[in-house]
């Protein structure tokens, strides 16, 4: 199996101009033009999938299964924001991440998310059935 090349101490990183389509606003986290606390979950996720999916077979992929993070910051509309994830602990099929994401000026969020590495086809054939 190609998971077996993850290793605790990998990183993901993703990266995103903030737009209108990320604010709060938009989103309705809020009322404000400001980096929504979803969008910079999503940074987070995605930052964490580069740093699994890439090493993983084709019939395999990541899920999320559990976050906890902190929006500590606000971030104005036009700035860029970076996200990381670093594997911090591998069990089985279970890979916990360090999340954390900055703005151009000071970290915005932290916390901690989990994915799990699940086969493509299974999963797939488990939701079609789960839903009839």
């Amino acid at each position: 199996m190609v998971m077996q090349q993850l290793r605790v101490g990998m990183i993901g990183e993703s990266i995103i101009k903030v737009t209108d389509a990320e604010s709060a606003r938009v989103m309705g986290s809020g009322a404000l033009d400001v980096f929504a606390t979803p969008a910079m979950i999503a940074l987070m996720e995605a930052a964490s999938v580069a740093a699994i999916d890439p090493f993983l077979d084709t019939r395999q992929a990541s899920v999320g299964i559990h976050l906890d993070v902190k929006h500590v910051a606000a971030t104005p509309l036009g700035e860029r924001v970076t996200a990381i994830a670093e594997i911090t602990h591998i069990e089985d099929q279970r890979v916990t991440l360090e999340v954390r994401a900055w703005d151009e000026h000071d970290m915005i969020g932290e916390g901690r998310h989990i994915r799990y590495i699940i086969d493509i086809d299974r999963f797939m054939q488990r939701i079609r059935y789960d839903n009839l």
